[in-house]
């Protein structure tokens, strides 16, 4: 079944797409700079969240330049909100990288991209085949799901050894002369036809060759790997509020989550806590030469953030000072700062 499906999979997949792809702006060019702009943006993305925020890269860094010439906390204000922050560190790397290095040309060839910080296999493959139309498959989630419902593969989808033999897959099926549309085609097929719940079987132009359809097995697939428990983490954010309409923020350093954004001085603890809790380490704690007039727990609830590794109980304890004698800013100056977005979320509910 294997061998025929090789033979009539790329033309039927390619004839799909083009009756039923959407409007996208990144299809709608070869640049590769925006190629890759977007197919960073929209890593661990949907597409209706990631295309406000490429549309506001394109607009404030409309080629790879102007992003070099930002600084990193412009970037990274501009990504707020979008989560997994790395990315956008990369971003800014890749591009001073390009600017130094390449003298602003954006490679195309995966065996450049490969090499440059940030880009792994899927982005190589991507930007390499929608710019130049380079023969190289791409393997995202929705290629995972798609291919291992329609053979029934059976080797979890999170374990280094899926990509290899995916990649060998679809390096059989993907089109050698429009390897271009092919990679958006089987990752549009994915989002729209072979979907995570409701698949559409019915309509499916591949159901007679799918093995997971014809045995009643496609919510089997794909198998995953079971992944350890979250770790449950407890953030308590001191919001220092003075007077004078003045706070505290810290620039986050290490290798820990949210790297080089900004937050509330924190107190990290085990378990939940309380006011008097809190009220004992801000006396305890040297670093802090405040008179407290007055503490409370904002909208007396913690709010769960849930990463992919672990789950942040963030707490926000509301500091009222008369003065803050040191390392203080503006609070009108907030909105210049790049905060995570359990923060950033506060900001925009709490009423200074």
């Amino acid at each position: 079944m294997f061998k025929s499906l090789v033979k009539s999979f790329p033309k039927d997949l390619i004839a799909w797409y083009h009756i039923n792809k959407r409007n996208l702006p990144w299809r709608r060019t070869n640049d590769p700079y925006k190629i890759w702009l977007s197919e960073i943006i929209l890593q661990q993305t949907q597409i209706k969240q990631g295309l406000p925020y490429y549309k506001k890269f394109i607009k404030k860094f409309p080629d790879i330049f102007k992003l070099a010439q930002s600084s990193e906390n412009d970037v990274l204000k501009l990504w707020e909100g979008l989560g997994y922050y790395s990315r956008a560190r990369n971003l800014h790397k890749t591009a001073i990288l390009i600017v130094s290095d390449y003298n602003g040309i954006f490679p195309t060839k995966y065996i450049d991209l490969i090499n440059l910080p940030g880009i792994g296999d899927y982005t190589a493959s991507a930007v390499s085949s929608f710019s130049i139309n380079e023969v190289n498959p791409v393997v995202d989630g929705n290629v995972y799901r798609f291919i291992s419902r329609l053979l029934a593969i059976k080797t979890p989808i999170n374990t280094h050894k899926s990509l290899k033999e995916f990649k060998k897959i679809t390096h059989q099926l993907i089109s050698k002369n429009n390897p271009s549309d092919f990679n958006q085609a089987i990752m549009e097929y994915g989002a729209l036809v072979c979907k995570p719940s409701s698949p559409n079987c019915e309509n499916c132009v591949f159901k007679k060759n799918c093995y997971s359809f014809l045995n009643n097995e496609v919510y089997s697939f794909p198998i995953k790997k079971k992944n350890n428990i979250a770790k449950i983490r407890n953030f308590n954010f001191l919001v220092i509020k003075s007077s004078t309409n003045q706070t505290i923020i810290v620039k986050r350093t290490g290798n820990d989550i949210w790297k080089n954004l900004y937050q509330f001085p924190l107190f990290e603890t085990d378990g939940p806590s309380n006011k008097n809790d809190i009220l004992h380490k801000l006396n305890k704690n040297k670093n802090f030469d405040l008179n407290v007039s007055k503490l409370n727990l904002f909208l007396n609830k913690t709010f769960i953030n849930k990463l992919s590794h672990q789950h942040i109980h963030c707490s926000f304890w509301i500091v009222h000072v008369k003065k803050i004698n040191k390392n203080y800013v503006n609070i009108t100056d907030l909105s210049t700062y790049p905060f995570p977005k359990p923060i950033s979320n506060f900001l925009i509910n709490y009423k200074w």
